[in-house]
């Protein structure tokens, strides 16, 4: 069970929903049959555009790119996933990942939309995801953009220890708050928030209140990093409260042969306005660099 209560998961999925029918471009809704169970994916974009896909982080879903969905599918056949054992649509399977589990899976998923090569953007959780079937399938991926990656720099505990701290006892306001450690982001005022904004932290909080996340992320060794030898983009908060985003540059600029990082000055785990420089990268002729 990965959420809390059966109310909870109707609400959550109910939520969710209503943003799969406000996205800003047509889309289609695919379920896939695989080994860990159906599979929601979201595809937009021109069909014989290049392939692209999306890795959500943790606690989060398919609906985290919305705002960039134009953007993403005006160069790429995107198909956005929902990762098993999260907020989403997805089998609530959660195989253990020290294994090769999530990496079949995502062979499933490829092979259910025919595709053989793609690009993969991952933000956190996702770009574990996202390093994980690199390093195991690099055959199959051909530019890899990491933001705020998890497994490549060691977990703050202490500020995840203080969050969930504030989740149990703190009610509505220490869910929000507890929000805005994890994130790295400043509360702003309901009232200078845009309807969009507003409504989509609600959903965040939503999910708070009722999702049960994973407790432990491992981290890759060496011989994995070295194995990502398609070009990467990583980019970083210097500041990042959950994530060693230092120790994650050094590793991949020390092990990744192709890797490019960006540590951006005062900036957390939550990171915006990076969609264009990830989409320059994605763009990059075959054989360049960053």
């Amino acid at each position: 069970m990965i959420y809390k209560s059966e109310v909870g998961a109707r609400a959550v999925e109910e939520r969710y929903r209503a943003y799969l029918e406000r996205w800003p471009v047509p889309i289609e809704q695919v379920r896939l049959p695989t080994s860990q169970g159906e599979t929601f994916v979201v595809a937009c974009g021109p069909p014989d555009a290049p392939p692209l896909l999306l890795f959500h982080g943790s606690a989060a879903n398919t609906a985290v790119w919305i705002g960039e969905a134009a953007d993403w599918s005006r160069n790429f056949r995107v198909y956005a996933v929902d990762m098993i054992g999260e907020p989403g649509l997805s089998a609530p399977a959660r195989p253990p990942m020290t294994s090769d589990a999530y990496a079949r899976w995502l062979d499933d998923v490829l092979d259910g939309l025919g595709v053989e090569l793609a690009s993969i953007v991952g933000v956190s959780l996702g770009g574990w995801l996202g390093v994980d079937y690199a390093s195991r399938r690099p055959e199959r991926v051909e530019r890899l953009a990491l933001l705020c990656p998890g497994g490549i720099g060691k977990l703050k505990s202490g500020v995840l220890i203080a969050a969930l701290s504030l989740s149990l006892l703190g009610g509505a306001w220490g869910r929000s708050k507890a929000m805005h450690m994890i994130l790295g982001t400043k509360p702003e005022p309901a009232a200078r928030q845009s309807p969009q904004t507003r409504a989509f932290v609600e959903f965040i909080l939503l999910i708070n209140k009722y999702f049960l996340p994973r407790r432990h992320l491992p981290v890759f060794g060496d011989d994995a990093l070295r194995r990502l030898t398609m070009p990467v983009l990583a980019v970083v908060g210097d500041r990042d409260a959950i994530l060693d985003s230092h120790q994650t540059r050094r590793r991949l600029e020390r092990l990744a042969p192709h890797a490019t990082v960006r540590m951006l000055p005062d900036a957390g785990h939550y990171l915006q306005g990076q969609t264009p420089q990830i989409l320059e990268f994605l763009r990059t002729p075959e054989g360049s660099r960053a």
